[in-house]
Order: structure tokens, then sequence, then C-alpha cells
């Protein structure tokens, strides 16, 4: 069993169930009712089936089933490495039914990520796809497996005939459905999921949520912005990544429909829109900017739109307008959240779009959010300081991670967020000013530049090496190489990108590449990345 490094207190648990925050729910017995309720009701549609709320019941009772009798038990850890198909919430949500942990990951990620994921997890099962965008996942399953005792079993969505994977759709089609006396009922407050996302020391970190702190997230913003069963939201950020998996939850919830996109791209996008009558998208910023300079919005019919909510980074007020401009029948929200905590703040329905217009919104009325110094002193008002968040959705620690418990929190419970801001109006609409963190967020993805310069490290050629983000007006950051070659030596970018690829995920390859005579450091042999920043801001 995995145990919360910080479960609530009684007192929290009393006060947030009294609120109606938290209760004794699970999520199969949602599944459960809209499958006997609507069972010819369109769950989720990918690219390549459909299916009902009875079929998708169906297939998580019989994945669940086979699970059990493969000796997947309750506390173990199964990590799905899955694209935007249905199969990744058909696995999702049996865990649940017999108490087994979903650690959901990147399908960007690569061998070193995964091998330290899956070994640091205790995974006892990785499902992932075959391939995609050319990369084989299951070559590089079977190159690390011999280093992970661990692991007893490898399953695969796509068609595969081979002794050492099982395959998903030959599984589910043989197995039964589980028997109710076999259902396991986990606990409100029982780790449900991890995921796990880059830290300020640069090692992954597992994050640890239960069912109330998963299912408040989804609840709050739901009513929030009036998602019902009539509404069809389309999915096309990463499962594997918060976002992404949040949404397809607030749909279940709602007994609406989820649209997976496998892969995006503005005009596949705009023409599912119109296709699916798709009423609500959560999408980064850069996705907006793509489907706007698309020369096929004029000709979709997007009136079906009522909702997109933009955040991972932040909009430019100058896309914001031309969003709006294009789109008159949609709302545009920004929001801002992370893994560890689900949504802080956000901006509504009703508010006056030359009022929010650059701001994240006000806070959630069920978070505590606060300004705040490096001693945990709150921020005059107006200016700058690190968010702090406190509330029902707010993550139990990190696995196996005491330092980070113990730094990530204020004495009386806040979490640091690590970004800084401030709150810019009588309404505590909030304004990002920054992070106080080094991590690079590229189009809403976020990474920590030393796990790649450690691995550069290892180059002949290099001798200091640093990777800053770089200002980009479509992904908000790029990644940008500054490097001190040994002497005699020569490198150019497609080199660096060909000894990296396969490594690590794409989105952390770095995209230009400057030779420097030295790099700026401190006295004591630090980078100074502030400076590198500055230097890098003038040559971008």
């Amino acid at each position: 069993m995995i145990e919360a490094p910080r479960p609530p207190s009684q007192a929290t648990i009393d006060e947030y169930t009294a609120k109606g925050w938290w209760g004794n729910r699970t999520f199969f017995e949602v599944v459960e009712r809209h499958a006997r309720e609507h069972p010819e009701r369109e769950a989720m549609v990918d690219g390549r089936r459909r299916i009902s709320y009875g079929q998708f019941w169906k297939e998580v009772k019989r994945f669940a089933e086979f699970l059990r009798r493969q000796g997947v038990k309750r506390g173990d850890v199964v990590t799905l490495q899955l694209l935007n198909r249905i199969e990744f919430p058909v696995v999702f949500f049996s865990l649940e039914l017999i108490g087994a942990v979903a650690n959901k990951i990147s399908a960007d990620f690569r061998s070193m990520e995964v091998e330290y994921i899956l070994k640091f997890s205790n995974s006892r099962v990785y499902v992932c796809a075959s391939q995609f965008k050319g990369f084989d996942y299951l070559a590089m399953i079977r190159e690390i497996r011999p280093r992970l005792p661990e692991l007893a079993m490898v399953i695969c969505v796509d068609d595969v005939d081979a002794a050492d994977v099982r395959s998903f759709a030959k599984v589910v089609d043989e197995t039964p459905e589980i028997a109710d006396a076999d259902r396991v009922r986990i606990g409100p407050f029982e780790i449900l999921r991890m995921c796990f996302t880059s830290g300020t020391t640069g090692n992954p970190k597992g994050v640890l949520h239960c069912t109330n702190t998963t299912m408040c997230t989804c609840e709050l913003i739901n009513d929030e912005l009036k998602v019902t069963e009539k509404d069809v939201l389309l999915d096309y950020l990463p499962v594997g990544l918060n976002w992404g998996y949040i949404t397809l939850v607030q749909s279940v919830l709602a007994g609406a429909k989820a649209i997976l996109m496998e892969r995006f791209s503005a005009e596949g996008a705009l023409e599912i829109i119109k296709r699916e009558k798709v009423t609500y998208i959560p999408t980064a910023p850069a996705s907006i900017v793509a489907m706007l300079n698309s020369s096929d919005l004029k000709k979709r019919d997007l009136s079906s739109l009522r909702v997109v909510i933009t955040g991972g980074a932040s909009a430019a007020v100058e896309t914001i307008k031309a969003f709006q401009a294009a789109l008159p029948s949609a709302k545009l929200i920004e929001l801002y959240g992370m893994l560890e905590t689900g949504f802080h703040s956000f901006t509504r329905l009703d508010d006056d779009p030359l009022k929010v217009n650059g701001t994240v919104g006000r806070r959630v009325k069920e978070m505590g959010l606060r300004i705040i110094d490096d001693d945990g002193n709150d921020m005059p008002y107006g200016e700058v300081g690190e968010i702090a968040a406190i509330g029902p959705s707010v993550h139990f620690g990190y696995l196996n991670n005491p330092d980070a418990n113990r730094d990530s929190f204020t004495g009386d419970g806040w979490f640091r967020t690590g970004d800084l801001g401030q709150f810019v109006d009588a309404e505590c609409n909030v304004r990002i000013a920054g992070r106080k963190k080094e991590i690079i967020n590229r189009g809403g993805k976020k990474y920590f530049p030393r796990e790649i310069e450690e691995l550069l490290y290892e180059h002949p050629a290099i001798l200091q090496v640093a990777i800053v983000g770089a200002p980009d007006a479509r992904l908000g950051e790029k990644n940008f190489m500054c490097v001190v070659l040994k002497p005699g030596a020569t490198l150019t970018l497609d080199e660096v990108v060909a000894f990296l690829r396969g490594r690590v995920a794409d989105y952390k390859l770095p995209e230009q590449l400057e030779i420097m005579d030295a790099l700026p450091m401190t006295p004591t042999g630090k980078i100074r990345r502030p400076e590198l920043v500055k230097q890098v801001k003038q040559k971008t």
C-alpha cells in the first residue's frame, strides 16, 4: 500500500466533508450509474471507435477481472503510457475496482524517464501503445525491462502477438466481467493515482492524489462552467498529463461525451468541432494560435462551441483578443492550476473580458490562495510574490520524497507553487508574473533543464552547457542551448538532437544552439541563469 506522506487532519476532513467538498464516493459508482440509466448514450469517441456508457462499463469490468486474475492487488502500481484513446479510460477506471494505483506518464517520455519512474514507483504492470510519432514503445520497454525486477507484465493496446506482451483487445474479449464480490472499494483518502513531474532538483517527483482530491477538482470546474450531459468535450491535451486526464474525468462525471484526439492539428481539430458539435475545449495557447491561423477557420461551422478554456502557459493578450473577435459565440476562459493542486483560479463565464484579459481570474471559491514572500508572510496587495494554495484538491504529498514534502509546504499547510503572481484588482484577479523555479515551460509541457544537461555532459565535445527558456510567441518558451566546447571541438544543433533523441521526450530537445566562450558564473561556480536568460533574449 502507498501511504499518503501528508494525510489530512481530522479537522480538515470534518470541515471539507461538512461543506460537501469531500465524501465517500467512488468513480466506479458514477460510471455504473451512467451505464445503468443511459447504456446507449455515447461516452467516448477516438480515431478508431465509438463507445457507449454501457459498453464502456463492460470493458472496465473485464479488464479489472483480467488484472485480478494476474495477481494485481490493492496498492499495486500500474503505469499507463498511453495515447488519447478509449483504452486509457478503460484501464484507468478498471484499477479502482481492484484497488490498484494508476500511474499515468507522458507518451513523450523515453527510456531514461520511463526506467526511472517504473523503478521508483515499483510498478508491477506497464500499459503502452506499440508506436507513436515513429517511436517504438515495445522496443524501449524490452531494452529496460531486465533492469526492472518488480515489473511483472507488459500490456499493449495495439494488436500484438508476442510471448512477453499481452494484447489488451484479446484479454478484454476473453475475460468475463469482475464479480461484485471481488470488487475492492477503496477508501476516499486512499491513494488512487500518481503522476510524475519534474521538480526543483531535476528528479521527477511522484504526486499523490486520492479519490476526494481528484473528484472535487472535476466537480468544481464542472459546476462553475456548467458542464452537463449535453456537452461534448474535445480532449487533445495528452491524457498522460494532468489536464487531459482531468478533462476526461469531467466528462465521465457529467455523463457527457469525450472526443479523444490522438494528435493535434488545427485542421483536424476544426473538423472535429464541426462534425461532433463540440461545446467545450481545454487547450494551451499554442493550439488556439494554430486554429486562429488556419485557413479552415472560416470554412467550418463552429457555432456549437460555448467554452474554450486555456491554461498551461499564459496566453498573450493579443491572442485572447483575436480569439474573441473570431469566435464571438464562445467564451474564452483563462485558467491557472497545476498537478499538485487542481485549479487555483480562472476567469468566469460572466466576467467582462476587458477587465480580466491578461489575468488568470480569481480564486476558485473552495481554494485558499495567497501571495507570499520567502518566509511565508503575505505580500502587500499588488506586489509580486509566490502563489500559495490550500484546499480540498491539494495533493497528499510526493512519493518517497521527504525533502520535497517539507520544502513545498508552509508550516501551516499552504502549498508553495513556485510561481510568481500578484493580485491586480479589488476582486483579487491574479496575474502571473513568472516562475520562481527554473523549470522550462514549452507549450504547457514543463521540465527541468538539469536532466538534459547531465546527458549532454556525456557528449565528448561539450565542456559546459546550460539550457534556458527563450521567449517564443507560439509556445511561450523554446529550448535554447548555450554551450562551451572543449578545445578544438565542433558541434551542430543536428548533432545534439541526434545525440539526445530517443533518450528523452522530444519537447525537451534543444531548438537553438549558441556556442559561447564562457557561461556567466557566480563566485561559487554556479551558472548565473538569470543573466544567461537576459543574454538569450537579446539573441532571439
